[in-house]
Formats: C-alpha cells, structure tokens, sequence
C-alpha cells in the first residue's frame, strides 16, 4: 500500500483556555476524496491550515509525503503584490508544472487574467483562488468552502472537474449536493476529536446521528453506575477497608469522566417575529423592464405572489437577481411596466453584502444600541437570552463583531432580522458560513413561515427543500417562473430543449436547398431503410452506454483505485468522457430521426 500523502495525529491546539483540537486525526491517501465536515466554530478551517502547513499545532504528530505537492484554498486569499489575477495564479505553480494550464483554467472559469484582484467581485475572487490551486494539478488539494460566492453554472463545472481530476481531496463546505458529488469519504470534527465514515457524505447524516444516541446511552449508563457505586458505599459492607477505599477511588474516576463530558453543541432556536397577514395578494408585477447603461437586465417581466408563496430566483452572477427583487419588493422603478404591492405588507431583508460594523458589540447590533432588551413578537426579551437561542454565550454580549467566524456573523445577522415582525422575508444568499444544523433550522423556518418569502440561493438542495416556484433568467435580460425547486426547474428547461431542438429541426426541413424541390413527394417523405433501423436500434444503443458508463463511474469511486493502479484510473476516465460524447450524440442522431419520423407519419 501507498505511504499517505497526508498524516495528522493526536493534533492538539487550544485557544482562550477551551480546546478547539484535542487529539484530532486525518489521513488521506492518494486519489482521496475526503469531505471535512462539522459545526461552525468547530476548528475545521484550523485543521486544514495545519495540514497546509499555515498554523501550527501545539502537540500532535504531522506527516507530509515528501514529494507530494498540496494546494490550499483559503476562505480570504491574500492579493497583496499581486497586479493581475494571471500573475497571482501563476505563482501558485511549482517548478515542474505546466504553464499553459494557467491560462485554461482561468478561462474556463470565466476569466481574463487580466483583472486588476482588487476590483474583483466576491464571485471573480472565488474563481481566480480556485484557478490557482487547480492550475498545478497537485497531489492534494485542500478546499475550505469553495463553492462560497460561486453561481450554480460554476459550482457544477466545478464538480466536474473535481470528479475528474487525479488530485486527492480534502473539503469543507456547506452545500449539501455538492459535497454528495465529490466526496468517497467523510471526517466528521466534533468537539476536538475526528471520526471518520468511509462512505460519501451522503451517508453521513444518518451515521452522525447513530453516533449521537449511543453516546446518549453510554452517558446514561455512566449516570446509573455512579448511582448504584454511591448508594454501596452508602449503605454496603464496611468490612474489608482496602475494598472500600479502592471503589471509592473508582467512583471519583466515574465521576470525574461524567463530569468532563462535553455534550454535543446544542441547535439555534429560529423563529421569526409574527407580523399582521398580509392581504392575499403580495406582489403583482406586469412588464417589468430595467436597464443599465444599455444592458436589458430584466425584460417584460411579469409574475403574481400570493400569500404563503416561497419563490426562489437563481442564476449567474452579474445576471440581475438582485435588481429583480428590488423591483419586486418596491426599492427599485421600474424603466417600464407596473407594480402593484399587496396591503399590509411588513418586509424584512437579509442583504447579501450584510454591511457590519466591526467595531460594534453582539449587544449592541441586535438591540441598535437600545438598552438591553430585544422586542420579540411583541414582548421583551434580555439580549443575553436572545443571543442564547443562536448559539452565542453570555460572555460574547460584549464582543466586537470583528472577532466572529463567518458562521457567527451570519447568525448574528439572521437573529436580529428574525426579532423585526414580517409577513414578506426576503432573504438573499442567505446560507453563507452557514452549518449544516443551522441550515437545516433556516430551512423549517422558510418551510413553516406563515407569511411569503422571496429567497436568493445558489444552494441546490435548499432550494429544493423550500420553494413553491424558481424564477430563472432566459437570457437577453427575459426571466421565466417554473413550478417547484431547483431540480423541477431543470426538469422543465429541458423539456422546452427538446421542444426547441424540434422546431429547429423542422425549421431545417423547411429550409432544404431548392434542388431538392423537384424529387417525387413520396421520395422525400419515407425514412431509408438506414434511418429505419437507426430509429429503432439506438435507443437500445444508448441504454447500453448508460450501463457502460455506470460502471464505470462505479470503478472510478473506489477511493483506492488511484493509489492501486494509476493507470487504470487514467484509463477508466478516459473511456467514461468517450462514452459520455458517444452517448450524446447517439441522443442528438435519434432526435432528428425522431422529428422526421413525426414529420412522415404527418404528412
């Protein structure tokens, strides 16, 4: 067996007195695919940083394989010396790569090189941190949170590539789907401590929660062996002394392992400040239309929310969602059309940039600086016992914003919305830095929400788990409703392909050179023999490739192919992106066979 190209043991690292790592493992060998997950605060990014060499721990064994190279992505790269997004890529390649992938990594990821790093957008920023790490093709990479600011058409180019590539992964992120695609195997960071599943992260929710309930009942054993240990020495024989003293020494140890238990972090508690209902009518838009500088961003847009609807808008970055919803909720005219809002309409907006100041306590940003009370639905509550429904301790009343983790700030941001009486939520990109507990929480709270919201995201699976209907753009500044969450929406848009690739197709037909105009009708309008049993052996064709592939791809999962034979994972890859392009155009060839089968049978 291969040496691994990563080695963490008994890692140890303590911050204020609290141990973040108290003996925290992780090993990864060549070819694996590890998703790194656990709570916001938990020491993830910090686990990651000391396997990219960054921090260091203060005890613990570290072993990196000498020749291997490892990549790291952090949350905020540094762009100091660095005048284009080309030459910040550029340095992160080692001696022996190839820089010619330098420029074909930044430009599938939508990039010039030229950008100047300190204009760039958050989603820019993103794909030029990922052109760095990705451009080396390293043994190992380590991603903390990689699909973060990333629209959906990048996060799934993304998973593509991931799945492709021979690197070995590490990470960390909060989108669900994603994870699911890339990983092989999980380490779950829990209370300083590393478990891991070798399963994908599909897995890992359940698995988690099977961990958690036997604990529960080893906790609850240990309760019950002290009880019965106290009440013999209580009332037992007190003959043989040396016995006693030596049970007595066994119950403080008993004692001592309850007492230093540390339980599993609790759960925030969401719940959002009822506000009067709304009228049945929300929002009703006809023939919106808004311009910037000549570019059509929405075009003839209208739609109809009713009360309880929970409407999800998706696409690329730059491609006008916000604007959409600020001419939806009133903050934005409109160059054309009409808005109408519903009555008694109580909005509350979490703002994708959320604006904060670093300087300002917990205390003081949820209560705007108004003593130390928050109002919710309708009655007072202490700001400590509020801040305590989110996850935060007493002591961080008086913490400054500037020392929270990105998690901590976005549930900061979402405890003082949710105090705020609403009946419309609007709530843009609202699962950023979020854990998976929270989101979860979020996700009941949208779910449950008496009122209407209007929901941002590029998460997928959240998307999936809470809208009634997405509205996506259609290109040309036009955005299109459909019915249900992100994957119905897909569903739908390629059901309309397939409608268009026929009407191109008939168009085609029409559109025959003349010198065709002067053969027999009968003649034209017969399939040949050849198309006859095209027609009726591709789809049998193309249900074989469809094992082909899945069996491939079913080789291509097992987490040490890559280490027990490189080239037949080299190989496999190969013969799956074949059979995937052999695959589609036997799609494309039945299509048109299809279409002029339907065009004889018509005439």
């Amino acid at each position: 067996m291969a040496p691994p190209l990563l080695k963490l043991d008994d890692i140890r690292l303590t911050f204020g007195g609290t141990p973040l790592l108290a003996g925290a493992s992780l090993m990864v060998g060549p070819g694996e695919r590890l998703a790194l997950v656990g709570r916001n605060g938990s020491g993830k990014s910090t686990l990651l940083k000391i396997a990219a060499g960054i921090v260091e721990s203060q005890d613990g064994e570290i072993f990196r394989q000498p020749t291997a190279t490892i990549r790291y992505l952090p949350q905020t790269p540094d762009w100091q010396g660095f005048a284009t997004v080309r030459a910040y890529v550029e340095a992160g390649l080692g001696p022996a790569d190839d820089i010619n992938r330098v420029a074909l990594v930044i430009d599938r990821l939508g990039l010039t090189g030229d950008e100047d790093p300190a204009t760039l957008s958050g989603g820019e920023a993103r794909r030029a941190a990922l052109a760095r790490v990705l451009a080396p093709e390293p043994d190992l990479l380590l991603l903390d949170e990689p699909t973060n600011h990333l629209d959906l058409a990048t996060i799934e180019w993304l998973e593509e590539e991931l799945q492709r590539t021979s690197s070995a992964l590490v990470t960390i992120s909060h989108d669900r789907r994603f994870l699911e695609k890339v990983s092989r195997a999980t380490v779950w960071l829990d209370r300083g401590v590393t478990r891991r599943l070798d399963k994908g992260f599909a897995h890992f929710e359940d698995w988690r929660d099977q961990v958690l309930e036997e604990e529960e009942r080893e906790q609850h054993k240990l309760a019950r062996k002290i009880e019965r240990e106290e009440h013999w020495l209580r009332y037992g024989v007190t003959a043989r002394r040396k016995r006693n003293v030596r049970r007595l020494g066994e119950l403080q140890a008993l004692r001592e392992k309850h007492r230093s238990h540390r339980g599993a972090e609790g759960v925030a508690t969401m719940a959002a400040s009822d506000a009067a209902e709304s009228g049945k009518l929300v929002i009703e838009a006809k023939g919106l239309a808004k311009s910037y500088d000549g570019l059509q961003v929405v075009k003839d847009f209208s739609t109809r929310i009713l009360r309880g609807d929970r409407v999800g808008l998706v696409g690329p970055n730059g491609a006008g969602k916000t604007t959409l919803i600020n001419l939806l909720t009133g903050k934005l005219e409109p160059d054309e059309g009409s808005l109408r809002l519903g009555a008694n309409l109580e909005i509350a907006i979490l703002d994708q940039k959320r604006a904060l100041d670093p300087l300002e306590t917990l205390s003081h940003f949820l209560t705007d600086g108004r003593g130390d009370s928050v109002v919710v639905n309708g009655q007072e509550r202490h700001v400590v016992s509020y801040m305590k429904d989110f996850l935060f301790k007493p002591e961080q009343a008086r913490t400054p914003i500037r020392e929270l983790s990105g998690g901590e700030r976005a549930r900061l941001v979402l405890a003082r919305l949710l105090a705020r009486p609403a009946n419309l939520l609007v709530l843009d990109e609202p699962t950023n830095d979020l854990d998976m507990e929270t989101l979860d929480l979020l996700q009941e709270l949208v779910e449950d929400f008496p009122g209407t919201v209007l929901l941002v995201s590029h998460d997928r699976d959240f998307l999936d788990r809470t809208v009634t209907s997405t509205i996506a753009p259609a290109g040309d500044g036009r955005w299109i409703e459909y019915a249900g969450g992100y994957s119905d929406m897909m569903a739908q848009r390629k059901g309309e392909e397939l409608e268009r690739r026929k009407a191109r197709g008939a168009e085609q037909q029409k559109a025959k050179p003349a010198g065709n105009a002067g053969a027999p009708k009968s003649a034209a309008k017969k399939l040949s023999y050849k198309q006859k049993f095209a027609l009726e052996t591709l789809p049998k064709k193309i249900d074989e490739l469809a094992d082909e592939i899945a069996a491939l791809e079913e080789k291509l999962a097992d987490p040490n192919l890559y280490t027990r034979d490189a080239a037949a994972f080299q190989r496999f890859s190969k013969e799956l992106d074949t059979a995937r392009a052999s695959r589609e155009k036997m799609e494309e060839e039945w299509l048109e066979l299809e279409m002029l089968r339907e065009e004889v049978e018509g005439a």
